[in-house]
């Protein structure tokens, strides 16, 4: 999951969305068009207006996973709605591979939907009465796949979510991780290209969580989805993203890379949520790394720029020399010093280039 490998050879985003509104209320499209696209949130809510999306423009790519995040209320699910079309948006473009999804009728967009789009929620779901296997076999069957070839297809997402041996259980005797893993199977047996997940893991207990975060990015490493991922848990969003939108009142306040994010926040409110972020489970070194120079005397260790300090850290620390920063394809970039290392672990602060100030 890299920002490199996110982009379609012909550059035309799978998601685009320009000036996004929705506005609840009965006077929301005389009043945003009275607005000229400037909503006060505060004026509109004492015209008996909710205010969930405000102007929201971006692009998400092939293979991409873009987060949306922000508190109860911030609007993030609201547009996730809206991109899928759940909801209709009360004003501005969106496009699904460069077609217009406001534009199309019921019949085309429920055939999108089920050849495009795989959806998972919350609320897990399941059919109690099927099941695990019947259960993610039912979206295909709805498509028209025989029952046979739903019923394979459904086994190979049965193995990819690790449920082999379950297979014939009910819903109810399952775990929630597992029931999740379910949902996420079945989601995925129509071969989405885009990925829609609402606070998928919100309701499991945070071991469970974690699990299936885990499986979460080993299933994305594996299938490259183009995913929008909704949460509200910030360490979630780090963890997973290739890139974080945060949203408030409706607002996407900063969008942007998770290092970008943590080293240089947009607005106060962005700020509040990156202050208490470790800054070694985030920042690669490549963010902290220096230029090599030839005449220095380094270790014969290696590490990637694409590491997580974190993960090196300990190895670099005990080298004793300056360690060699290698990209992908293993040439030299760069070299990281301990004293960096060391300022980002014990507290050394940032500038706005990124780098470690000395």
């Amino acid at each position: 999951m890299s920002s490199e490998t996110a982009t379609s050879d012909s550059n035309q985003p799978v998601i685009r969305c320009d000036s996004v509104y929705k506005i609840f209320g009965a006077n929301a499209k005389s009043m945003l068009q009275d607005s000229g696209g400037m909503v006060d949130a505060a004026k509109f809510q004492e015209a008996g207006c909710i205010v969930g999306v405000n102007n929201a423009s971006f692009e998400v790519h092939a293979g991409e996973l873009l987060i949306i995040m922000g508190l109860s209320g911030s609007g993030k699910s609201t547009l996730l709605r809206c991109i899928s079309r759940l909801t209709d948006a009360t004003a501005g473009n969106i496009y699904i591979d460069g077609e217009d999804i406001l534009s199309m009728n019921n019949k085309i967009l429920i055939e999108l939907r089920r050849s495009k789009m795989g959806m998972v929620f919350q609320s897990f779901a399941l059919l109690p009465h099927k099941t695990v296997l019947e259960n993610i076999a039912f979206p295909l069957q709805v498509k028209g796949v025989s029952t046979q070839d739903s019923i394979k297809r459904a086994k190979e997402m049965v193995d990819l979510v690790s449920l082999t041996g379950r297979e014939n259980y009910f819903p109810r005797e399952l775990s929630g991780g597992q029931q999740q893993r379910v949902g996420i199977a079945r989601s995925l047996a129509i071969e989405p290209d885009i990925w829609f997940l609402d606070e998928p893991f919100s309701a499991l207990d945070p071991l469970i969580r974690k699990e299936m975060q885990d499986e979460f990015l080993r299933l994305q490493s594996v299938l490259s989805k183009t995913i929008l991922f909704v949460t509200h848990d910030f360490d979630e969003a780090l963890r997973l993203a290739d890139r974080i939108a945060i949203m408030k009142d409706g607002i996407i306040e900063q969008l942007d890379t998770p290092a970008n994010i943590v080293l240089n926040p947009a607005t106060e409110y962005v700020q509040k949520f990156t202050q208490e972020v470790p800054r070694e489970k985030v920042l690669k070194i490549e963010s902290v790394m220096d230029p090599f120079d030839p005449k220095e005397d380094v270790n014969d260790l290696r590490v990637s720029k694409d590491a997580i300090i974190e993960t090196v850290a300990e190895s670099v620390l005990n080298s004793g020399k300056p360690v060699t920063v290698v990209d992908e394809t293993g040439e030299v970039v760069g070299a990281i010093h301990g004293s960096k290392v060391v300022n980002i672990l014990f507290g050394g602060h940032t500038n706005q280039s990124g780098k470690q100030a000395s």
